[in-house]
């Protein structure tokens, strides 16, 4: 056995730590709770415990791969560095400005979130870039040192660079930041350019400045992680997901942290993406649901939907729009404050609600005897029969009935008990349902042709439901379902995408220009996949972002990497148009194209996953106890067989109501579903009726 032979995927999220240990022996699983204070001190409990398990040795860990929140949280609470901004003289308030569009039309009351950073830290410089990059008016050297004074005297701990076309001409934000660095060589600075180099000056902005917000708090978790690590004997290199779904090397998460934004859920898309192309599904709908959020993912044809831009820290019932939207590249997916620890209330029609607000693990869901007050889905779950109280997290955490029902008889004295628990799944799993909808419908997707597969530590005992709602005739629980992220980090190639904002028309297509940008990206991309993949193979992917003249946004358009002619402006027109149909349905005729920004990723070639064979036959799976559940469906108790997942084999069948039982989660099969184990260890959810 040699130290490459074991890796080591944690994810931290907002209640459960998930460790997934790959070795020769197989693959060792663990939840542990979030440590808010010392995040790190999971991640080290939580190995030791698969270390144990597997009868490893951590100092035979060859590489660690980790995904956290702790950006995404930064953002939301606040809790960041002292920041300025500097920007080109007369625009510092386009961060305050936004896109000047009301994301709640109905609401004579609407407030819109606060900027990062107030007006009194943002500073101006007397300078100006055109858009293609031309001095308009030069940075003199009396405005650089008077910005310097500014910063030293403002004590602030971080700085954000972003000029006007700053994506056509570095060369003024370049010099800002060498100047700044020379003063203060502790000063955390970041550049537009560097950080997002694309048109639109909005989301450059806030993706700069989200960068230096958190680039000091990232930079010193991420030393204290290694430092750690190092302590317990694990010398293994450390690399994080970042949000466009590959590995970077911890040094590049700590100067671009923003890259980081939704590293856990990228994880999840990973896994879900791995499991589509092995069982030969071209439509997929990833259900991620774990102790905070609910995480919903479309995957096609092996390859979970991505972006360019995405929006954190939604203020507003989650409302798109109400967030800082930030340019990054970013697995795409909707994301809702519905976990197993979200909490329920009553509003002011006496209506009950669940979320965003969550228990998180301190003090966690009342049934967990941490102190908490507030009923929760899993409390409600508990309630339900749905969880076995000495069974939760494998034995690790008891959890305590009579708790839950107290904390629902206390926040929802309005409702009888058991109608209070139903109320609170039912409401949760509806918020998800539509969540779905609106994520489909807004891809121009009809949902009931999608596979849906759900993990996460709540998916399971919520996604038979789900499909229920939605249409869904088929539903997978991979194995290891409980910490589907976790182990989806394993799965991740070392990957980075580079981006440009380069603007040109059809009708003015320069290949020259195009083959040197592109290069250049490549360059850049190649650098930084270089410092994990070991000379390993690597594959591109190029996009173009495109548009109609006259247009407000652009869509993704593949392009064949390589170098282009005066021909190929054919290509990209047909390119353009054969995505938009398939995003709108038709074309516009007559109307020019143009592109506005390009991407470029580099990625080193995963394996191609195994075919799963179908299982020869059915027969019935070994039923370990009769227990009674809630069934949503028929609005009552019912008595289920409980089954232990480590018992099926392939082709065993169980027909819903029935409950599935393993460590890390609980898979609930409803009456009208029946659950077949299929060849790989996944479980086959299947509508009564439908074909397998």
């Amino acid at each position: 056995m040699t130290k490459q032979d074991i890796r080591v995927g944690v994810d931290i999220g907002g209640t459960f730590t998930d460790v997934a240990l790959d070795h020769p022996g197989g693959l060792a699983t663990t939840k542990v709770l979030t440590n808010y204070a010392n995040p790190e001190q999971a991640i080290l409990d939580g190995i030791a415990q698969a270390c144990a398990a597997a009868q490893v040795s951590p100092e035979r860990i060859g590489q660690v791969i980790h995904g956290t929140t702790l950006v995404t949280n930064a953002l939301i609470e606040r809790r960041g560095a002292k920041t300025a901004f500097i920007t080109t003289e007369g625009f510092r308030d386009v961060i305050e400005m936004r896109s000047e569009n009301r994301f709640e039309q109905y609401d004579l009351n609407l407030e819109l979130p606060a900027p990062l950073v107030p007006r009194q830290h943002r500073l101006t410089a007397h300078e100006r870039m055109s858009p293609q990059g031309d001095v308009l008016l030069p940075l003199e050297e009396a405005d650089v040192a008077r910005l310097v004074d500014l910063v030293i005297a403002g004590g602030y701990e971080a700085v954000a660079i972003g000029f006007m076309h700053a994506y056509a001409n570095d060369a003024h934000e370049v010099r800002l930041a060498r100047a700044l660095r020379a003063a203060a060589p502790d000063l955390s600075v970041s550049i537009s350019s560097v950080v997002s180099p694309q048109m639109r000056e909005l989301p450059r902005f806030n993706t700069v400045i989200a960068n230096a917000y958190v680039q000091p708090q990232v930079a010193d978790y991420l030393g204290r992680l290694v430092t750690r690590l190092r302590d317990t004997g694990i010398t293994a290199p450390v690399f994080m997901l970042h949000s466009g779904g590959g590995l970077m090397s911890v040094e590049t998460a700590a100067e671009q942290p923003v890259r980081l934004l939704e590293s856990g859920p990228a994880g999840g898309a990973i896994f879900a993406a791995e499991l589509a192309r092995g069982h030969g599904l071209d439509k997929v709908l990833s259900f991620d649901m774990g102790g905070t959020t609910a995480k919903i993912c479309l995957i096609e044809d092996g390859q979970p939907k991505t972006a360019n831009s995405f929006e954190v820290a939604r203020t507003y019932r989650f409302k798109k729009g109400s967030g800082m939207t930030v340019s990054t590249p970013v697995v795409e997916m909707v994301e809702i404050g519905a976990g197993g620890g979200s909490i329920a209330s009553i509003d002011a029609m006496g209506r009950i609600q669940v979320g965003p607000r969550s228990a998180g693990s301190e003090p966690g869901p009342a049934c967990y005897r941490r102190g908490g007050e507030n009923p929760t889905v899993t409390d409600a779950n508990l309630m339900l029969g749905r969880l076995d109280p000495e069974n939760f997290a494998g034995g690790a955490i008891p959890l305590d009935p009579a708790l839950s029902e107290s904390a629902v008889a206390d926040k929802l004295a309005a409702f009888e008990a058991t109608d209070a628990a139903f109320g609170i799944t039912e409401m949760v799993d509806e918020n998800m349902a539509n969540a779905a909808r609106v994520h489909t419908v807004e891809n121009g997707r009809d949902i009931e042709h999608f596979t849906m597969v759900g993990f996460g530590g709540g998916a399971p005992l919520h996604a038979c439901r789900l499909c229920e709602k939605l249409g869904i005739t088929a539903l997978l629980i991979p194995p290891g379902a409980g910490v589907g992220s976790a182990i989806g980090f394993l799965k991740a190639p070392f990957s980075y995408e580079a981006t440009r904002g380069f603007f040109q028309r059809l009708s003015q297509f320069d290949p020259e220009a195009i083959n040197t940008t592109l290069a250049e990206l490549e360059d850049e991309a190649r650098s930084f996949v270089a410092q994990g993949s070991e000379g390993q193979e690597t594959e591109i992917r190029l996009t173009a972002f495109m548009r109609y003249a006259g247009q407000g946004w652009e869509i993704p358009v593949p392009l064949p990497h390589g170098s282009f002619s005066p021909a190929d402006a054919a290509l990209f027109r047909d390119r353009f148009e054969a995505a938009y149909r398939g995003l709108f349905g038709r074309i516009i005729e007559g109307l020019e194209a143009e592109i506005t920004n390009w991407s470029l990723v580099v990625q080193t070639r995963l394996p191609a996953p195994r075919p799963v064979p179908k299982p020869e036959g059915e027969s019935a799976a070994p039923v370990t106890r009769q227990r009674r559940i809630y069934d949503a469906a028929q609005r009552d108790f019912v008595e289920a067989a409980e089954i232990a997942r480590d018992a099926l084999r392939p082709g065993m069948c169980a027909v819903g109501p029935a409950v599935i039982t393993e460590r890390e989660t609980t898979t609930i099969v409803t009456s009208a579903y029946r659950a077949i184990a299929q060849c790989d260890g996944s479980l086959l959810l299947i509508r009564k009726g439908a074909p397998a």
